[in-house]
């Protein structure tokens, strides 16, 4: 195995034997082949849309199959077993529907032609030579870029998939994973301007898949309004629900109404507490854990199921208990999955059975509240006294500090930087980043309060919204503002929201804990050079060099 897509590779560089999220060297080589055998489902079918056969089927397996190889998703090697062989079956049926409307491939032998071995065994030896340090290209900068724009495809897909999960799906999202896939591979020569343009139009694409995830969300849950949420527990028998998926969380409020099981959040699933339609539950309770540094402990201490339904854990083996159930395209082996019927339904009963045996919170326990629900429909809202409290000084400047958290140390950094920030300064978040300052008390600003919680990692879109409406309201351009983003990373979907960021042209972001292994020298110099990006350093210096001395 080599694998260098999350911020934590070992020594900096790449993990070799295991990973340190706990992936083990088979499931990290089988999703390798599961990336090469995407790809050649992506050159048939690039080549399908060319030619008018599309196939929704092959749309939404595209974005399942890149969003399962995320980091923390899947560790049960059988799955990605399956999924190969499911990739090769639908490339050969495309191909076939092509073929049968008179029109020819013509594709260069490769992932497009690639046979996969009859078992685990097989398919193991073929991932040899199919990994991340075999790409065909000599020029170690734009491999770089390849598995930027690789690890950054994984990031939309995961926002793909939660869109359409919801319904909303738009050609022009799989036409791009079609392309990307496709390229270095379809015998075309490209230049490393060529590459660097496919990244950033990762970047673009990203934007888009934000924004219908956004669309998806809003339309389905109604727009989050600012919620207090209990950090306490009350007395009665509970579950614990972690990850992304809003649709999971529906659905499991819905069949435990009436049953005397309250619901708590883990993680990225406290910002779903401003959603109107899945607050008007009065079992929704409130939220438990911080999601990484602590997670081990609370996993274990929490009295009730817990339900995984995406990514966003510690190693699997750190926190397994014979409580926890997976869904969605998490996976451990021998782990119980929840999956769902045709129609999309997932019966959670063994879940809620199991909430039932267990005791539950035998007290009371009040640790106080967190406000949530500051999207950008809500800030708006409000945006005639943000922009007044700017003109008249109050507000000196805006910060959105956030991205994802990790269990390797110098991340409090984060904590340390937003309690430095001046009290004329407001704080934006987002991510499970923020778990590690989200129940500081900053006060508020004329009634705007210093913490704004703008929700979930792909919430960034609403980030990037204010930002835009702040721009317009000041008639000047966003670079111009009076905001800095102080950004953490861990995994890819963080990259796409990077690449989304310079696709726009923001520069001066502050990056950290380190900087992506995955970056050559020369790439670091031109993000550098074009987009002034830069790591974190300490918290006092940074302040310093953004606000001056009056920091």
């Amino acid at each position: 195995m080599f694998c260098y897509q999350c911020e934590q590779a070992a020594k900096g560089e790449g993990c070799t034997k295991i990973g340190v999220c706990g992936k083990q060297p088979e499931v990290a080589d089988l999703q390798d082949l599961t990336a090469y055998a995407m790809r050649g489902l992506a050159l048939v079918a690039k080549r399908g849309r060319e030619t008018g056969n599309t196939s929704e089927n092959v749309d939404a397996y595209m974005a399942e199959s890149l969003f399962s190889t995320l980091t923390n998703v899947n560790f049960d090697d059988k799955y990605f077993v399956a999924m190969i062989n499911q990739i090769v079956r639908y490339r050969d049926e495309l191909r076939a529907q092509i073929e049968n409307t008179g029109n020819t491939l013509d594709l260069p032998e490769g992932p497009a032609t690639w046979v996969p071995a009859s078992d685990e065994a097989g398919l193991l030896a073929q991932a040899e030579d199919k990994g991340l340090l075999n790409y065909p290209t000599d020029n170690p900068d734009i491999a770089s870029l390849m598995h930027t724009l690789l690890f950054g495809l994984k990031g939309i897909a995961a926002y793909a998939d939660h869109a359409q999960i919801l319904g909303k799906r738009d050609p022009e999202i799989y036409a791009f994973f079609e392309k990307a896939l496709s390229a270095g591979y379809d015998g075309v020569e490209r230049s490393l301007e060529d590459w660097v343009g496919l990244v950033l139009e990762c970047g673009k694409i990203n934007l888009r898949t934000m924004e219908l995830l956004d669309e998806a969300n809003t339309s389905t849950y109604g727009n989050p309004t600012p919620t207090e949420v209990p950090l306490g527990h009350r007395k009665g028998k509970c579950i614990l629900v972690s990850g992304h998926d809003l649709k999971d969380l529906d659905m499991l409020l819905q069949q435990t109404e009436g049953k005397g099981i309250d619901i708590y959040t883990h993680g990225e699933m406290i910002p779903c507490h401003g959603y109107p339609e899945l607050k008007k539950y009065p079992h929704f309770y409130g939220h438990f854990g911080t999601a990484w540094q602590n997670q081990q402990k609370e996993f274990k201490n929490f009295p009730g199921p817990i339900l995984m339904t995406t990514n966003c854990l510690q190693r699997p083996q750190d926190v397994y208990r014979d409580s926890i159930y997976t869904t969605g395209l998490v996976g451990w082996p021998d782990v119980p999955h929840i999956d769902h019927d045709a129609k999309g339904w997932k019966d959670f009963s063994p879940v809620i059975n199991k909430a039932l045996e267990m005791d539950g919170w035998t007290d009371d326990e009040d640790k106080g509240t967190v406000l949530v629900g500051f999207g950008h429909n809500a800030v708006m809202g409000v945006a005639d006294k943000v922009v007044e409290a700017v003109k008249s000084g109050a507000i000196r400047h805006f910060f959105l500090v956030g991205g994802c958290d990790g269990a390797k140390p110098g991340r409090n950094y984060y904590t340390e930087f937003v309690e430095k920030t001046p009290k004329d300064t407001v704080v934006l978040t987002l991510a499970c980043g923020k778990f590690r300052f989200f129940d500081k008390q900053l006060g508020d600003i004329g009634g705007i309060p210093r913490l704004l919680d703008v929700g979930q990692c792909n919430d960034a879109y609403s980030a990037i919204q204010i930002a835009l409406a702040l721009s317009k309201a000041f008639d000047t351009p966003v670079n111009e503002l009076p905001l800095s983003m102080v950004l953490s990373w861990y995994e890819q979907k963080a990259v796409a929201i990077l690449l989304t960021l310079l696709y726009l042209g923001i520069k001066d972001i502050r990056l950290g804990p380190t900087l992506p292994a995955f970056i050559t020298p020369n790439v670091l110099n031109f993000l550098v050079e074009n987009y002034d990006i830069k790591p974190i350093t300490t918290p006092d210096e940074d302040l310093k060099a953004i606000l001056g001395s009056a920091a």
